[in-house]
This record gives C-alpha cells, structure tokens and sequence, in this order.
C-alpha cells in the first residue's frame, strides 16, 4: 500500500483527499468465466457447513411436500379441475418460502447453543482501512457525529493511525453541499491529526452508490488494505471495527466479512417494531444464515469489512443490456458484489456474534415503501443475473431470494384471487364438470374443510416459528430478558408485533404487487433521499396513498360476503387490514404510540435499557455538530456572502470535471450568461435554477464573478480574527488532482429525479 511520511503533516491532512493511488478495477464479464472454480482456491467447505445445509434444504423440501400434499387433499375431495390447479401452484410457491425461512431458523436456534468465538483479537492492527461513508444530500450533522463517535473510540484503543475516514459524496443539493464541506471541516479540526479525514464530492453520481464506491477504489484504493463501507445511518462500537480488521488480517482469503446491524435510535410505532423483530427475532434468522451460508455467504452493503484487492480484482460491475429497469446500471449491487467476489475464490461470510454494529430504520411504512420500490426494482434486475458464469450455487440462491421477496407478494395476491374466483364459481356458475367418459355424477368443486382449517393452522406454525424461536432464545438468555423489560414484555411484544404486522400485511402485499408490475411495465424507481428523522406523514398525504388500499378491502369484503360468510372469514385477515390501511399507515408514523409503548415497557430492545456509550456519544456529537454549525439556508448565498463559507469551499472541492473540447454542458453556459446580465446579487439568485447554481459552485471563476455584484460591509473584527485563525494552516493554493472525466453521454441528477443508492 501507498505510504508518505509527509502525509501526516498539517497541510496535508486539511487537502481535501489524499494524493491518488490508483488500483485498477477491471470491468466484469458475466457470460463468461475462464478461472478456476472458486472451490479450488478457498478454503473447503466444512463437514458442519455441509451437514447444516443438507438439514435446512432437506427440511425445507419435507415441510413443503407436506403442505402441498395438504393442499391437494383439500381441493381434490370432488377431483382436481379447473382454477384448483393454479391454486395448488400459488399455495406450494408461498408455503415453500416460508418452510425454507422456518428451516433456516430452527438451524440458527440450535447454532447459538455451539457459538464459538475467534481468539486472540486483542493484538495490534498492521493494516491500514478506510472508513467510508457514501453520502447523498444527507443531514452533516447527523453523519459527521457518527463519525466522530466511532473515530473516538478507535483512537482510545490506541489504533487511529490505522484508520482514515473516508467521506464519499454524491450530493446533488447545493445547500446540503455547502453544509457538508462545513460540517468535514469541523471534524478535520477536531480530530487533529489523531485521524485523517477526506472528503470528496463527485461532479457526476455515475452509477449511483456503486459507481461512488468505484470511483473511490480506482482512485484511493491503493492506500488501503481494507474499507470498511457505512450508511449514512451507520453507526459501529470502536472494538467491533478493530475486530473486523483484525479478523481480515487473520484470514488472508477473507473478501467480505459482514456485521449483522442491529436498529437502533428510532421511537415511531412502526419503527420500533422493527427494533423489536430485529432485536428478538434477528439474531436466529441471521445465525440460520451464517450456518449454511459458510464461506459462501452475501453482502447487505454496508457495515462490513472489504478487502479492497479483493473488490478491485472482482466487483468492476458493467452496465447490463437492454433498458431500464433491468438493463443499465446494477442497481442492488452488493449481492452481485458478494458473488462475484466469491467467485474470485474470495470467501464472503457473516460473524452474527460480533456485537457492536448498528443503523437506523426508516420512520412510517410509507417511508419504507418508499425504499422498497428502489430495492425491489434492484432485486428483480437479479433475474438477469442468474445464469452469470462461475458462480458458487449458494450465491444463485441469494439471486433467488432476493427476487422471491418481491415476488412473493403477487404470488399471494393472485392466490387470494383464485381463491374468490373459485368460491365465486361455485356459487354463482353452473359447473359443466362432466367427464367425456360416461359417469352418472358430475365433477363439482368439492372442498375439504376439516383439512383446510388444519392446513391454515401449520400454515401459521410454519410463518411464526422463526418469531417463536427467537422470542424463546431471548427467554433463555437472562441478560438480553432483563434488558428488553422481561419475560411478560418480550411475549406480549411478540403478540403484538405480530398483531400489527399482519395489519400491515396485505397493504405491503398491494405495494409491493404494484412495484413488480410497474418495474415489469419498464417504469425505473428514481434515486430519492431518504427521510431517516422521526415523525410522521401528514393524514392527507395518507389518504393520498392508501385510499385505494380502503377501496379494494372495502369491494372484496362485500364480494366475499355475497359469496358466502365462510369465505369472507377465510379473507378477514387480508380485508381486515386493508380496509383499515388509512389509520394503521398514519398511526405507524406515530412518534406518541411509539413512546407511550415505551413507557410502559412494550417493544425494549437491550440498547435502550442498557444503552452502549457509542449511540450516547453520536448523539452528543451530533447535538453539538447542529449547535456550533452555521445554518445555511442558500448554498451559494452562503459561498458568496460568508467569508468563512468561500474559504471552506475553496479549500474542499475538488478542481471543475474535464469536459470534451467543443461540447460545453448547457449548466455553466446558461449560469454565466445571466450572471453577466444581472445587475445584483438577487437576481442571480432568482434567475439561477438548482442546476445552473451547482454549476457555479463547481466554476471558481463564476463565483468570482458574482463578486462585482457584491456590496461587502467593513467585517466585524472577531470575524477577522476566526477566519485568520481557520485559513492560515491550510495550503494557500490546493494541489491539483486527478479528477474524472465527464464525457458527452453523462447526465447531472437533480434531488428530484435522481434514485437513491443503498
């Protein structure tokens, strides 16, 4: 790795990033595939590995068979006809899907009793990582106090000199640009030369979060053995990042060593039910994983360690044929990274008992919906993926959930529908169910109830035995009871978790259902910011919504009821939660329902009762971060109005992208021309759109030339003094770099039209 004593001193830590050390990041093929199999340079698979695979597929399949031989016993008490064979088919794809997830959990169960633990961690780091955190028109405050935290902490272990953090911008928002240089501004000076921080903001978000991650390798990636990749609500215990590096120097065939992230720091009802199921029920679904994944496991994007060699060598991603929403970039790009990684005879796993890593959930369901869209359009694309050459079969397997996830939901929905259209055929149709052989009876429709109600009861077993199980691991383990509000709370939480959750349900299903069919219809999902306060979402835009929802549980309740109350029993569980979409979406932005239930205990996770020093520390970093900060309310007002401001800018952006002689981009040319015509400051800012002032932030030139514009009042002297104290470590003139360049065929992504990566 690239090293230099002189990086260490003043003027070089306050660069904006550090000189270039490229590595090269070969674009993939993935029809063809010339290496050797991954099996032949990795370690072997483990007899345990082996063994645990064949209990969960083995299991999986039995439970299925039986449901569906279950299932055919039901509906062939008259003989199989008609709109019963569709039934059967979308009954055995749905049941099957949560047989292998019961499997997978009863194997993570029995696991947790054999949990063995690496020795030896506590020894000095001898590699270098870099801590990067893609950003997209994020909250500075908010990730500056994270980083900050985590840097703390992996300083008080003595392992700074270790570390770099690594800010990798994609901000499209020229106000949330300006108050992301100040805000890595401020951290550079408190961090002193303890740990170094860069940032970087690309001109173009080529490629979204993976193009970021790209840029940042084929640039950067040379000067780091490893890089550990955060969210912006990431959030990492200083020991849990010196482990991961440790356990990366330890396992020279390690590409990717994945975290389990627990949620934390959110009170609205519908997040802190998913900080309950992922508290309670995540540790045994997530040790189910790792069991059978083995050395062939996935990658979730973030808070994992990476061998940056390793990423190079195998994850350069090409564009993929055809149009949007399956051809061009890849969206979901960390499973394909994850297997094309292993596929490089790098092993992938999770390390489900190292505590210590945390993010954030997303606030109401319709924010989560939100999110959805983007990672269902991500996962279906996978579809393309699957017949890639030279993958390890455990990796198809992730392609494959990944896209059933999705999928799931219209295969639900359309089960639901056969299922009214058959009670609807034997109601109200004349069945014409003569066989051409001579029979004195006719074929009717005939179903069995007695095995259908026992049927829908081990449907039920099968869906919450993952819940069951991990609600009785943490009964078992008295430090996690005691911390989530005891035994009573935990069980009453489950009940109530799954309550709500099958509220939610149905609308999920209708979303989701909606999302596979306009992704299906060529529609791309967009790159949205994402909202990650608490708080809720206006009853109007609810209404707004899920209005439709109420208007279909509303129509097949009366449908089910004209057919027969039997039927309509048989659906309540779906109409129910439909009908009442409006109120359980708007209640589950509720911040009050989520603290009152706190405040009686209900839904605790262990790290709010015993909360750990770095989530107080975050939130301490980011309280000040917001106090000492400057508000800014105009990106470029603040650049051309605020001494401090322009010199923070000068300093932290990167010189303006190359452009191909002969073929400006219509931005700056239109921002140049009406600054020349303007004849104040106010109606540059009037005439300029968000485009054309990102424009000029980007052109030190046109800044300058806003500068005639400009009356300046005598400054007071104590700002004088600030900025002399601020500018004069800093470099006078900062040292060209290497930057991209941006051809004819690149488009600039506005907040409004640009999709999110993660």
């Amino acid at each position: 790795m690239t090293t230099d004593a002189s990086l260490t001193s003043p003027a070089a830590v306050l660069a904006p990033v550090p000189p270039e050390a490229p590595m090269a990041m070969p674009v993939q093929k993935l029809d063809v595939w010339n290496g050797r199999p991954p099996t032949e340079v990795d370690r072997p698979t483990g007899v345990v590995t082996r063994l645990v695979r064949l209990f969960v597929f083995g299991l999986g399949f039995l439970i299925s068979a039986y449901g569906v031989r279950e299932m055919v016993g039901v509906v062939s008490a008259g003989g199989i006809v008609g709109l019963e064979w569709p039934l059967i088919l979308f009954f055995g794809l749905t049941f099957s899907w949560i047989a292998l997830s019961a499997a997978s959990g009863i194997a993570g169960f029995f696991a947790g009793f054999f949990e063995r633990r690496p020795k030896n961690l506590d020894r000095p780091l001898d590699a270098m990582t870099a801590l990067v955190m893609p950003v997209y028109n994020e909250s500075p405050a908010r990730t500056i106090g994270a980083l900050e935290a985590m840097a703390e902490e992996i300083i008080a272990l003595g392992e700074g000199r270790h570390f770099e953090i690594f800010v990798c911008s994609d901000t499209t928002d020229q106000t949330a640009w300006v108050e992301e240089e100040l805000a890595i501004d401020r951290l550079r000076h408190r961090l002193g030369d303890r740990m170094a921080v860069w940032y970087r903001r690309r001109h173009k978000n080529v490629a979204r979060k993976a193009g970021n991650i790209q840029d940042f390798v084929t640039r950067w990636g040379d000067r780091y053995d490893h890089m550990l990749v955060l969210d912006a609500d990431s959030l990492m215990m200083g020991t849990t990042i010196v482990t991961l590096a440790r356990l990366m120097e330890d396992d020279a065939k390690a590409g990717i060593i994945q975290t389990l992230p627990v949620i934390v720091n959110r009170n609205t009802l519908f997040a802190r039910l998913q900080q309950f199921a992922g508290s309670i029920y995540g540790p045994v679904i997530a040790r189910g994983l790792a069991v059978w994944h083995g050395r062939d496991g996935n990658y979730w994007g973030h808070n994992a360690i990476i061998r940056t060699k390793a990423f190079a060598e195998a994850c350069g991603l090409p564009d993929l044929p055809g149009r949007k929403p399956f051809g061009g970039h890849v969206m979901s790009h960390d499973f394909v990274e994850a297997a094309l990684i292993r596929r490089g005879g790098w092993a992938v796993y999770m390390v489900p008992w190292l505590a210590g890593s945390y993010e954030e959930s997303p606030p109401s369901l319709l924010d989560v919906a939100m999110r959805d869209r983007r990672w269902a359009q991500g996962n279906l694309q996978h579809m393309a993926l699957l017949g890639t050459r030279g993958l390890v079969w455990p990796s198809r397997v992730h392609f494959s959930t990944g896209i059933m996830s999705y999928l799931a939901s219209p295969i639900w929905l359309m089960l639901l529908l056969v299922g009214l259209a058959l009670a609807l055929q034997a109601r109200f149709i004349r069945p014409e169910y003569f066989s051409k052989e001579f029979s004195l009876y006719p074929a009717w429709p005939r179903f069995d109830s007695e095995r259908a109600v026992s049927l829908f009861l081990v449907t039920m077993g099968v869906l919450l035995l993952p819940k069951v199980l991990g609600v009785i691991e943490s009964l078992i383990r008295g430090n996690v009871r005691r911390r989530s509000g005891g035994a009573i709370a935990i069980v009453v939480g489950m009940v109530l978790e799954t309550l709500i959750s099958a509220l939610v349900a149905p609308v999920m299903m209708l979303l989701q259902s909606r999302h596979v069919a306009e992704i299906l219809l060529g529609r791309d999902s967009g790159w949205k910011t994402q909202r990650r306060d608490d708080g809720g979402i206006p009853l109007a835009e609810v209404i707004r919504h899920h209005w439709q929802h109420a208007t279909i549980g509303v129509v097949m309740t009366f449908a089910a009821y004209v057919i027969s109350p039997a039927i309509l029993a048989w659906m309540s569980p779906t109409v129910i939660g439909l009908m009442l979409a409006v109120p359980i979406s708007w209640a589950s932005g509720s911040l009050a329902a989520g603290l009152a239930l706190k405040k009686i205990h209900l839904l605790l996770i262990p790290e709010e009762t015993d909360p750990p020093a770095i989530l107080a520390a975050a939130r301490a970093a980011q309280q000040l971060a917001e106090a000492e900060l400057p508000e800014v309310e105009d990106g470029l007002t603040s650049v051309v109005e605020n001494p401090v401001a322009r010199a923070v800018h000068a300093r932290m952006h990167l010189p303006p992208p190359l452009r191909a002689r002969g073929k400006p981009e219509l931005e700056p040319v239109m921002a140049a021309a009406k600054i020349h015509e303007a004849t104040n400051f106010a109606e540059v800012l009037s005439w300029l759109g968000p485009k054309e002032r990102m424009a000029v932030l980007c052109e030190p030139e046109l800044i300058k030339s806003i500068d005639r514009l400009i009356v300046t009042p005598e400054p007071p002297p104590n700002l004088v003094a600030l900025e002399e104290r601020r500018v004069q470590p800093y470099p006078a003139e900062v040292p060209p770099q290497a930057h991209e360049f941006v051809g004819e065929s690149e488009t600039e992504t506005t907040p409004e039209t640009s999709p999110t990566g993660g």
